[in-house]
């Protein structure tokens, strides 16, 4: 206990601290040295109080069993301590005594649901929240098995659906019911319920995305209790870095991916986690000659900067790896492909987790795959299965209605390299 008041109260008064910034390894606050060698130029360590100042002002405030904090205290305080004999303290309703009042409970007219006729129980269901039964119920479809096949393979679940169709269509209570149901099955972690927000076409204005968010996080919250949400986009405007023609196109290109708004997502507690689609590093800064590799650096940086994940877990991904029929990747192009789309990410100290695809199919029929026909291995999938200290990180993204080989068998394969899995429900 002592050791943690030391931490917070050492923390909190080192943000007084007051300096010039540390732009050389000269100044005797700089930390730059606890930096990485390939970190910009541009982003600087310094202490606002040294490791040995903050010490000193845990000291200050702790020492004779914190004298000086008490003493801080607003003069003439009243203070009683009712251990000391002679000194009576009222009983505060709801702690196990009784009191004056009688029950502290209020009464049912007051707060909460009615009392049953007749003295029975469960008479009352609360219509936000996804009932046993439908959970039940649910357990019993495909879908539903498909959670339990994942988890005894020992993955992590998610549901994976689309409201904004729901919502849109006036029909948003429906869905999430239906969707709830299986989201609150055991060994559900979450529901990730919309993907592409703001890239694709099925809501169109600021205004129409703000209130899709707040009105579906709302039901959802009400309806999911101790269930994780989740969101799908792309920012574009983050890999470019610097370039103000860059930032400056793309933000006309794309105006309801502005950085802000999809970042108020987190910060307002609408969602726990955002995933950004890497999908369209290689292609989207041709024009001011950023390549795949640099625009994802510059993604990270202000994902970085913008302190995301003080709010939210964030992911990368991606279907790199996916090819029509199979990956064609060598073992070597499959190593390089992994470092720059799933090792840099993570090392960037921004995206917590990888969301990898391993089996979509196109508009016009054609199957892309990471693995081969009926779950056929190859080079790049060996390199995949060698991440296992990364492997609790890496998801999956799997449609139990178009198995490859059938729902047990797909999923106890995918395991070997992911640690998560994002059931697609239609």
């Amino acid at each position: 206990m002592r050791f943690r008041k030391i931490f917070v109260i050492g923390l909190a008064l080192s943000l007084l601290g007051i300096g010039v910034p540390a732009w050389s390894d000269n100044d005797p606050r700089s930390c730059n040295d606890l930096m990485s060698s390939d970190t910009p130029a541009y982003v600087v360590c310094r202490w606002m109080a040294t490791p040995d100042e903050a010490a000193d002002i845990a000291r200050f405030w702790l020492d004779n069993d914190g004298e000086n904090m008490r003493n801080a205290g607003p003069p003439d305080s009243p203070w009683i301590d009712c251990t000391e004999e002679g000194n009576t303290c009222p009983e505060v309703p709801g702690d196990g005594g009784s009191s004056d009042g009688g029950d502290p409970s209020p009464a049912p007219e007051e707060s909460g649901p009615p009392e049953c006729e007749g003295g029975g129980k469960d008479c009352y269901v609360d219509p936000s929240e996804v009932s046993a039964a439908e959970v039940k119920s649910a357990a019993e479809t495909a879908e539903g098995q498909a959670v339990k096949t994942a988890t005894a393979a020992g993955l992590r679940v998610w549901i994976d659906t689309d409201l904004a169709d729901d919502w849109k269509a006036g029909k948003l209570a429906e869905a999430v019911k239906r969707v709830g149901a299986l989201a609150m099955q055991d060994g559900v972690v979450g529901l990730r319920f919309t993907s592409q927000l703001g890239y694709n076409q099925t809501l169109s204005s600021a205004e129409e995305i703000d209130t899709f968010m707040a009105e579906t996080t709302k039901a959802l919250r009400a309806a999911l209790p101790g269930r994780k949400l989740a969101v799908h986009t792309v920012v574009p405007v983050l890999g470019c870095g610097a370039d103000e023609a860059c930032k400056t196109e793309l933000a006309k290109k794309y105006p309801l991916l502005d950085p802000e708004r999809v970042g108020a997502w987190l910060s307002k507690g609408l969602v726990d986690q955002l995933s950004l689609d890497d999908g369209h590093l290689a292609t989207e800064y041709a024009t001011w000659k950023i390549d795949a590799v640099t625009a994802q650096r510059n993604q990270w940086i202000q994902v970085r900067a913008r302190a995301w994940d003080a709010y939210g877990t964030i992911g990368a991904e991606d279907a790199v790896f996916t090819a029509p029929g199979s990956s064609q990747l060598t073992a070597e192009q499959a190593l390089k492909t992994i470092t720059e789309r799933v090792a840099a990410p993570l090392q960037s100290d921004a995206a917590e987790t990888v969301t990898l695809w391993t089996r979509w199919q196109d508009p016009k029929g054609t199957v892309n795959r990471v693995l081969g026909e009926k779950l056929a291995g190859n080079a790049t999938w060996e390199q995949l299965t060698r991440l296992s200290e990364v492997k609790p990180r890496l998801a999956t993204i799997y449609n139990p209605a178009t198995p490859e080989v059938d729902v047990a068998t797909d999923l106890k394969k995918y395991a070997e390299a992911f640690g998560q899995v994002y059931l697609t429900v239609v």
